[in-house]
């Protein structure tokens, strides 16, 4: 039987963040939003759990309001995985086709991406996500899905999400006090990708940056297919932490601060800014506040374009970048970008969604709705198993996703 109704359960460094969504109820395929609940969180350092009773508590209450919004149990989400601890790796895997015939059936798909997943690992790490970029057989290249076809020699060229495992006990951990069980895990940048990406951006050529609290999930998509995921340790609590220091005030001040009255527009003129914070009026120099905030993203947009180096694409993304999470609601954010990076910038925006849709279309809700949309998408997991192959084998299930997207 199809479950009746699907979750995401966004487990961020501020915030933990809850949706569920159902089939459109009028015949449409279209996912329909039917509740969401969020809950501040103060168990999490960068996006790894530092203290997992205070994030099973987040947990809770959010998933409450989410219950209590949508009507419906939640006993299971699909939930992401998050942190400068997650990191991406390329692989290759090759196998032979021994069958009469020489047709390439789903087995042996499987059999070469699970070959690719044999690599050398340290122990404290272990794959979370697989991604088959594109295959080869018999010396053709870039073969999207090789069924059906004659050969006798298969490779694929893949890319493999990989964490640290104590990070992930932790996480489960903390699900487990909660009373939720994960269905899938997934990484956040996948998630917002899901949420706000077309079929041509990712066919073009395209950068996604998730600039969330205390993370930044950079993911890149060129023909259809991940091809470079990275997770940088720079987010929007530090740039509170820049205000709180540059204008020698409260955390609460300066969050206040940037939230309502930062701004890097090029064109943005103000002589003083007047935050009223508990009741009580402070001023702050306009300028003094955007030189903070401008050195802040210039540092991250660094950052990014020396990922995108690494793979030769800075400055080389027909689709740009696409800029989501709490962070990308800084005015002026994308335009600053554009600049930086010399590529095309926007926001991103949710599409194809109904429902109690006006509720969640802020950006900080992006990633949540994602994962709701992959817990649609993903194969059903598969039950606990032991072994270091099982282990590649859920690894490739969960991301086969790439497949029935869009």
């Amino acid at each position: 039987m199809k479950p009746e109704h699907f979750v995401g359960l966004d487990i961020g460094t501020s915030t933990v963040r809850c949706v569920v969504g159902t089939y459109d109820p009028n015949g449409s395929n279209m996912p329909s939003i039917i509740g969401h609940g969020q809950a501040p969180n103060q168990g999490m350092r960068r996006g790894a759990v530092v203290h997992v009773e205070e994030v099973a508590d987040a947990i809770v209450h959010a998933v409450t309001e989410a219950e209590r919004i949508s009507g419906m149990p939640i006993k299971q989400a699909t939930v992401n995985v998050n942190g400068s601890h997650v990191s991406g790796m390329n692989s290759e895997g090759v196998i032979a086709i021994s069958t009469a015939n020489s047709v390439i059936s789903p087995e042996d798909r499987l059999r070469v991406e699970e070959a690719a997943t044999i690599v050398n690992l340290p122990p404290n790490r272990e794959i979370v996500q697989f991604f088959a970029k594109n295959y080869s057989l018999d010396g053709q290249k870039n073969i999207k899905d090789p069924v059906g076809m004659h050969g006798v020699r298969l490779e694929v060229d893949a890319h493999m999400v990989t964490a640290a495992t104590p990070n992930l006990r932790n996480l489960d951990m903390a699900l487990e006090k909660a009373e939720i069980t994960p269905s899938h895990h997934t990484i956040s940048g996948l998630a917002a990708a899901e949420a706000v990406l077309n079929r041509q951006q990712k066919e073009a050529g395209t950068a996604l940056l998730d600039i969330g609290a205390g993370t930044t999930n950079l993911i890149v998509f060129e023909d259809g297919e991940v091809q470079y995921i990275a997770v940088l340790p720079i987010g929007g609590q530090h740039i509170t932490n820049d205000l709180a220091i540059g204008l020698k005030t409260d955390l609460d001040k300066a969050e206040t601060v940037k939230v309502k009255y930062a701004n890097i527009k090029s064109d943005a003129k103000k002589a003083k800014i007047y935050a009223k914070v508990n009741g009580k009026e402070h001023s702050f120099e306009f300028d003094d506040v955007t030189m903070i905030v401008e050195a802040r993203v210039e540092e991250l947009l660094e950052y990014v374009d020396k990922e995108l180096q690494k793979i030769k694409r800075s400055r080389k993304l027909p689709g740009g970048v696409v800029l989501t999470g709490g962070t990308a609601k800084l005015p002026g954010i994308d335009e600053f970008a554009r600049e930086k990076l010399q590529l095309p910038a926007r926001i991103g925006r949710l599409q194809n969604i109904g429902g109690l849709v006006d509720t969640v279309e802020d950006q900080t809700y992006t990633t949540v709705v994602g994962l709701m949309l992959l817990d649609m998408l993903l194969l059903p997991s598969l039950p606990p198993v032991s072994g270091k192959s099982l282990q590649n084998a859920r690894g490739i299930l969960d991301g086969l996703l790439g497949r029935f997207k869009n």
